[in-house]
């Protein structure tokens, strides 16, 4: 009645209605707004009300709006749970038992599925078994452990895993016969370990083997090295550096300064001078001596943070930079042996807040620089070698 009476108001006035507000109208099925000579009218049972302030007709329309937002979200989520509880009695659902947050085949006496029962992940289930009066599935009965939940990316309590196995069904270990990507196979697709220690191999020298177990779960753990670059022969300058370790793959860098402290980085990506940021999460710095290394650690590593972005900048004209600031070696002409470190951008702090890898001091005096890299056999596939125009990773 409200859209009759106001078409025909509107028509009779030889108005033109905003086609914006007429569909406001259509859904909220109140009234009709409209637009003449600047000024706001609205029309509402047959009667013509003007506007002085057009504040409160925006307040009135944005509250319309979030309303009607809040109404089909919970129409949205409602639907869902109704289809769920209707089907509750077919074999491809599957709810999780109390005693063990296992997926499983329900049975007739499973409980409705409830907006809760996403969300829970598992703080109430002592709770539940006070108030159920179902005995748990015996441990025989639940389905054996396999590749898809042991590969340490699994959770079957996580609220997300729940939803998809209710839609999809259980996880599979090999889907469709491919086997799933895991923190082994691709170890550097996860930030750097401070736990775990990688053991020396035999073509270790005594340096290679103090910097051997900082690559554990690299690209580099198992992989013998080589010492491609040294400023103390090779020269103090961005092209000297550049021309040794370009297009070789993952690299680590090692320095001594003045004061006695070793210290230096891991650059996954390696360098290849295309004046490019190359992104890694696994990238990490560390110091190998001083306050820092406790318990017998052979060192202590500093992890990415915010992401793998701006892992190491890799500008021809500079030495090696670990992000913007986190550990940068210029190489310049006037001052070649100066490095400088700031942390806690895109670096981590150490556990004390400290944000420099040299103690107080933001910059160091170095008296050594090298760079080791991995040894590959003739025609072995070396990664990393080239330009990243898309770097997810």
């Amino acid at each position: 009645e409200h859209t009759s009476i106001a078409r025909s108001q509107l028509t009779e006035r030889h108005l033109t209605p905003h086609p914006l507000h007429l569909h406001r109208t259509h859904l909220t099925n109140s009234c009709i707004f409209c637009e003449r000579t600047s000024k706001n009218f609205i029309v509402e049972k047959g009667l013509r009300q003007e506007l002085e302030n057009d504040f409160f007709l925006n307040m009135a329309i944005q509250h319309k709006q979030r309303i009607l937002c809040s109404c089909i979200f919970a129409t949205a989520l409602f639907n869902t749970l109704q289809y769920a509880n209707a089907f509750q009695s077919s074999p491809l659902i599957v709810t999780t038992t109390p005693s063990s947050n296992k997926l499983h085949q329900p049975s007739s006496s499973s409980s409705r599925l409830h907006l809760g029962d996403f969300f829970n992940f598992g703080g109430d289930n002592k709770d539940k078994q006070k108030t159920s009066n179902t005995p748990p599935k015996e441990a025989e009965n639940e389905p054996p452990q396999t590749a898809a939940t042991t590969d340490g990316a699994y959770d079957a309590d996580d609220p997300v895993e729940k939803i998809f196995s209710f839609f999809f069904g259980e996880r599979e270990a090999e889907p469709m016969g491919m086997k799933r990507m895991t923190k082994d196979q691709f170890p550097e697709r996860y930030p750097a370990t401070k736990t775990e220690w990688a053991d020396p191999i035999s073509s270790d020298d005594t340096e290679m083997a103090s910097i051997r177990p900082l690559l554990k779960n690299t690209n580099l753990e198992e992989r013998a090295l080589k010492l491609a670059y040294d400023a103390n022969k090779d020269g103090w300058n961005p092209a000297s550096f550049h021309n040794k370790v370009d297009k070789k793959g993952p690299s680590i860098v090692v320095l001594k300064t003045a004061d006695g402290l070793v210290c230096g980085g891991y650059n996954p990506k390696g360098w290849v001078s295309y004046g490019e940021a190359r992104g890694s999460i696994a990238a990490f710095l560390f110091v190998l001596n001083g306050p820092y290394v406790k318990g017998g650690a052979p060192g202590c590593k500093l992890q990415k943070v915010g992401g793998p972005g701006l892992a190491q900048m890799d500008m021809p004209e500079t030495g090696p930079q670990f992000s913007p600031d986190g550990l940068v070696i210029p190489l310049s002409k006037s001052s070649p042996k100066i490095a400088r470190s700031k942390l806690g951008s895109y670096y981590e702090r150490f556990e004390d807040g400290g944000n420099s890898l040299f103690g107080k001091s933001g910059s160091a005096k170095l008296v050594q620089f090298k760079v080791y890299q991995g040894v590959y056999e003739e025609g072995e596939f070396v990664p990393f070698t080239d330009a990243e125009p898309f770097a997810l990773y």
